[in-house]
């Protein structure tokens, strides 16, 4: 198996689930100006044993495809002051895994820890 084949397998399971919205605001000002990458991206719950460290009762986890934020208008690396928006809520990124969906040395998926 390849990585592409991995990445291929990745955007057609995640091409069944809800679009995810990454926003990075930028300038200062009210209302703020801001950049937007529509992803494919699935949320789902944590499980109560993974309810350890810095993850509280409430957050969500939010698997998104590395390749849909490859080419678009946010600058790599993720940012904990980016937005993750599902389904038109707005909600604050707390953590960003890169590491954990790897094939070797290529990205598939990203793994954020998000609440709001």
């Amino acid at each position: 198996m390849t990585p592409q084949v991995v990445r291929q397998r990745y955007a057609v399971a995640l091409s069944r689930f809800s679009r995810v919205t990454i926003r990075r605001y930028y300038g200062t000002g009210s209302p703020r100006a801001y950049y937007e990458k529509a992803c494919r991206g699935r949320e789902v719950q944590y499980k109560p044993d993974e309810m350890v460290g810095p993850v509280v009762q409430g957050d969500w986890k939010i698997i998104l495809l590395a390749e849909d934020l490859e080419s678009g208008a946010i600058t790599l690396p993720l940012r904990t002051t980016d937005k993750a928006i599902v389904r038109g809520k707005e909600l604050t990124i707390a953590g960003i895994d890169d590491k954990k969906r790897r094939f070797g040395d290529v990205l598939c998926a990203y793994e954020l820890q998000v609440r709001g």
